[in-house]
């Protein structure tokens, strides 16, 4: 059984003999599974992976997965198979690259968990027009299209408007961590930025990038700047929204925190850290960075962190940090600053 109950859901048209396997000769692109596909991969087609969420990319690049962090530029797929989540318009953009992905004759399979949005996304992509099949299975919805020769202009009308700039300046997409504002947890921990005298700083968990931007316009010392990112798409808008000054060019890492070794040394490491991938709070995800800070910071080098203030991080801090206070409260946030 695949720990992923929508992998299962993708899987049933077929089990149900709605839709042939696709044959050993066939080339087949997943969109943003979290765990190889089983018996797809088994069936002996030619199977690429779509996964940005490095945690993810890893895992099937372990378990023998062709696997990149975009779109491929081919339009000469036979199948595609995309695992919906969440963010509607990622789930847009999931499908939209799909049938770019695709060429006349192939199909494209979605599945996703009904409280997700699967139900209202099929009912959008029936009324551009397409040819489409559905069935609900495990909680979740599945639904599947025939590629026309009109798929490109399909994809078009599917696809998401771009995000208007957040603050004007900065670009963000659907899907992101708080991407279309300025998250109030990250602007609350931002003012406590200026003033500080440090020539190495790493931003955990950067996404978008605005914390970084913020180090850069308040730390005229600053000569070296890291930002670590799990989502490959954040972390390239990241790119474009950080811009280096005369005296530091950032370095982009698109990294899995809890998983993968960080360079150490840092003078000042700033961090809003998520505490959950689905629905339900994973405090431990936050201690976990907190542990990964705590050992990448130079001797005497400080960590100001920003977290919802029900979240239990003081004790961790106390173990793993000689000095830590309190620096602010405020709209449900509370601001740490710790001394390593």
């Amino acid at each position: 059984m695949q720990d992923d109950p929508h992998i299962e859901t993708l899987s049933y048209p077929f089990e149900a003999g709605l839709l042939p396997w696709p044959e050993k000769s066939r080339r087949v692109v997943c969109f943003d599974l979290a765990e190889p596909f089983a018996v797809l991969e088994r069936s002996g087609a030619a199977v690429t992976h779509v996964q940005g969420f490095r945690p993810s990319y890893l895992k099937l690049e372990r378990a023998g997965c062709a696997v990149v962090a975009t779109a491929p530029h081919s339009t000469e797929f036979d199948w595609a198979f995309v695992r919906l989540g969440r963010h509607r318009g990622r789930n847009e953009a999931w499908i939209a690259a799909a049938l770019r992905a695709v060429k006349p004759g192939g199909y494209v399979v979605a599945a996703g968990g009904k409280t997700d949005g699967a139900a209202s996304l099929r009912k959008r992509v029936a009324g551009l027009g397409a040819d489409i099949d559905h069935a609900a299975r495990n909680h979740g919805v599945v639904f599947w299209l025939d590629v026309g020769d009109d798929r490109a202009e399909l994809a078009d009308r599917l696809e998401p408007a771009p995000a208007a700039r957040v603050d004007g300046r900065f670009r963000t997409a659907p899907g992101m961590f708080s991407h279309g504002r300025v998250d109030p947890g990250s602007r609350l921990l931002a003012r406590h930025f200026a003033g500080l005298d440090v020539e190495s700083a790493a931003d955990f968990c950067a996404g978008w990038g605005y914390l970084s931007a913020r180090l850069l316009a308040e730390c005229s010392g600053l000569r070296r700047l890291h930002l670590y990112e799990a989502d490959h798409a954040s972390l390239e808008a990241a790119r474009a929204n950080v811009a280096a000054t005369g005296q530091c060019a950032p370095q982009f890492h698109w990294h899995d925190l809890l998983g993968e070794p960080v360079e150490g040394g840092h003078d000042l490491i700033v961090m809003n850290p998520p505490f959950h991938t689905g629905r339900k709070a994973e405090p431990d995800i936050g201690r976990e960075m907190i542990e990964t800070a705590a050992t990448a910071l130079a001797p005497r080098g400080r960590l100001l962190m920003v977290a919802n203030r029900q979240l239990p991080y003081e004790s961790v801090l106390a173990v793993r940090f000689p000095t830590h206070r309190l620096l602010a409260e405020e709209g449900g946030f509370k601001v740490f600053a710790a001394i390593r």
